[in-house]
């Protein structure tokens, strides 16, 4: 049976961890792999998850299987988070959301969704994007068009180019943004660039699929939702996939949820059923823990606050080594300005190094970035700041 089969290669972001574990250097940093690290290169349990934990322990009676949807107050909290306590959409019957496995799951059902519902229509990707993006929404039999996204040369988005690509995309076919903290980019729409978005997808009908994987890490929880609510009163229909992984430090737990905005509750009621079709020949239930450990945070007053003071560190510390890193590599014999760099929020951003200089630095420095040059800012840390800067200094010259 499997004579026939060819080695698949490995994905490029976990063959460079296999090199960087591979390698005994004890100056080594790994900024290719997309989690959170502390000022100590930890990636460590949030303490009002730990104290959820401990709670779960002692309230849950059973392991039995969620329902297909997963869990009803996870769901409900997630629409909270997602779009505010009091939006209007919420009380509408227009919106369903169901539980995922992570961001991922949300994005594979949703893909199997739009092909159930169009077998036709397009998904326009922005370029550059999470390299799993693609392979992941087209295999499940989505047609993929691109638009462009990010200016590699001028470091920040290219508008004019992104709003004449979208101003020709057919009614019908969907357009895939990021939440916030644009993976890989760092470059975020600003709200006017949102409004102008949601004036071009009303006049064409084109329908956006917001990946939200970081909110919290950028602005702030309401301000990194700008987008979503947004369009949430302006369009009648929408997809959002969402994932817990980050702002809860959930990876492991793979907790997200997959939302439709659509038309009309009668409609909404349609599309729920076909995503739970799709979950139960897929993967039949969601995990449970995580959810159970996000509905008790989101649910309970000290929690939140405790989770929210927590979410604040990590969103301060990341732009503190974004701006510490800018200042430090600003000055170089190439004269290359990374000022943009301070501009960009999340978790990542573009250096515009080449090739060779990534592999100097790899080679000569143990230092690990993925071939795009996008740098994890949460890897850097005060006690490798320093030998980092100096060594990217050192492969300008």
């Amino acid at each position: 049976m499997f004579e026939r089969l060819k080695p698949v290669g490995m994905d490029p972001i976990l063959a460079l961890m296999a090199a960087f574990r591979a390698d005994d250097r004890t100056n080594k940093i790994d900024l290719g792999v997309g989690v959170y690290q502390d000022d100590r290169g930890r990636t460590p349990v949030m303490a009002s998850v730990k104290e959820a934990e401990a709670q779960l322990m002692a309230l849950e009676t059973t392991k039995a299987y969620q329902g297909i949807a997963g869990d009803p107050d996870y769901n409900q909290r997630i629409l909270q988070l997602l779009f505010g306590a009091d939006h209007s959409i919420l009380d509408s019957g227009r919106i369903k959301t169901i539980q995922a496995p992570g961001g991922s799951g949300a994005l594979r059902v949703g893909a199997e969704v739009i092909v159930r519902a169009r077998p036709d229509a397009k998904l326009w990707v922005g370029v550059p994007t999470w390299p799993n993006h693609i392979p992941l929404l087209g295999s499940a039999g989505v047609n993929i068009e691109e638009y462009p996204y990010y200016n590699l040369n001028d470091h920040q988005i290219d508008v004019d180019a992104m709003m004449t690509t979208l101003a020709q995309v057919p009614a019908g076919d969907m357009v895939l943004l990021h939440g916030c903290c644009h993976n890989p980019t760092g470059a975020d729409l600003s709200n006017e660039q949102w409004d102008q978005i949601a004036d071009l997808a009303l006049e064409r009908g084109f329908i956006p699929f917001i990946d939200t994987a970081y909110q919290g890490l950028g602005d702030g929880l309401d301000e990194d939702a700008y987008g979503i609510r947004m369009m949430a009163d302006r369009l009648p229909e929408l997809v959002i996939a969402s994932s817990c992984s980050k702002n809860f430090g959930l990876y492991r737990e793979r907790t997200g949820s997959i939302t439709f905005v659509t038309d009309t509750s009668e409609q909404a009621d349609i599309v729920a059923s076909q995503a739970m079709a799709v979950a139960r020949q897929t993967y039949s239930m969601p995990p449970a823990h995580g959810a159970l450990l996000v509905s008790l945070i989101l649910g309970d007053q000290q929690l939140r606050a405790n989770w929210e003071t927590e979410l604040t560190e990590v969103r301060t510390r990341i732009q503190s080594m974004r701006n510490l890193l800018a200042d430090n590599i600003q000055q170089n014999a190439a004269g290359i300005d990374f000022s943009h760099i301070k501009q960009q929020k999340g978790m990542f951003s573009f250096l515009g190094l080449n090739t060779d200089q990534l592999d100097q630095l790899r080679e000569d420095h143990g230092i690990y970035i993925v071939s795009s040059s996008r740098v994890n800012l949460a890897g850097i840390n005060s006690g490798n700041i320093g030998y980092l800067s100096d060594s990217i200094v050192s492969v300008l010259g």
